[in-house]
């Protein structure tokens, strides 16, 4: 008997599979059994990046081969799958081994990517090429719609800084507050500080870079809504 879960995820992915095994093994982490998804998250993979670059060939027809490369990296890297795939409950979904449970507090960025690419290729499997096409520009457009498409394949680090140069304010200090966790679940909170305009933001990951990543963008968005709510700010210290 399929799971109502599993009902409303194939909802949430317009896609009601014929193979319900499909499904399931696409939901599979290799610590959980050998029917797991590397298979289809392979075949998952290369769905995504052609449709990926179908939706930008269509959507932006005047925009160049290179910048096409650098937004299509955008939308098909690990932390964009796997915000998406939370935005689907995947990681309530996943059938993990009980080490994997055990050894993390939370279920990685990579296994809920990795879950929605398997989904990718499942649905390929299921139905045929446009289905699972479909699918992935159907969960990539609102990403594409909500980021301004400048800053597209540029990093939250990145963003930042670009966004205080052009302010001429001093670059953002990454300060490691906590390096700890376990061999195979590691965690580090790191804080960005931004001396110029007395904010600070503490970000989380399971590597240095990710937590710096996380700092960094959550900083941006203190100074994004502070300016939107007052478009004088940037000039308060006589910059502009």
């Amino acid at each position: 008997m399929e799971k109502p879960d599993l009902t409303a995820l194939q909802i949430a992915l317009g896609h009601r599979f014929s193979d319900q095994a499909l499904l399931r093994q696409a939901l599979t982490h290799r610590s959980h059994s050998s029917a797991h998804n590397e298979r289809l998250e392979f075949l998952g993979d290369s769905v995504l990046n052609c449709a990926a670059s179908i939706l930008l060939f269509d959507e932006h027809p005047d925009m160049d081969e290179g910048k096409l490369s650098r937004v299509r990296s955008h939308l098909v890297k690990q932390d964009c799958l796997a915000n998406i795939g939370r935005s689907l409950q995947l990681d309530h979904h996943l059938y993990l081994g009980a080490g994997e449970l055990k050894s993390a507090k939370s279920i990685k960025d990579s296994i809920v990517a990795d879950a929605l690419e398997a989904l990718f290729g499942a649905i390929l499997l299921d139905a045929g090429f446009e289905h699972a096409k479909n699918c992935v520009i159907q969960l990539l457009k609102p990403v594409l719609a909500a980021t301004p498409i400048e800053s597209l394949g540029k990093d939250a680090k990145t963003r930042l800084q670009e966004h205080l140069q052009a302010r001429r304010l001093q670059l953002p200090v990454y300060t490691v507050m906590v390096e700890g966790g376990t061999a195979n679940s590691p965690e580090f909170k790191v804080q960005c500080t931004v001396a110029d305009l007395q904010v600070d933001k503490l970000g989380a990951g399971h590597s240095r870079r990710i937590a710096e990543q996380q700092a960094a963008q959550a900083v941006l968005i203190e100074l994004l809504e502070r300016e939107y709510a007052d478009p004088n700010q940037a000039n308060k210290k006589g910059l502009s």
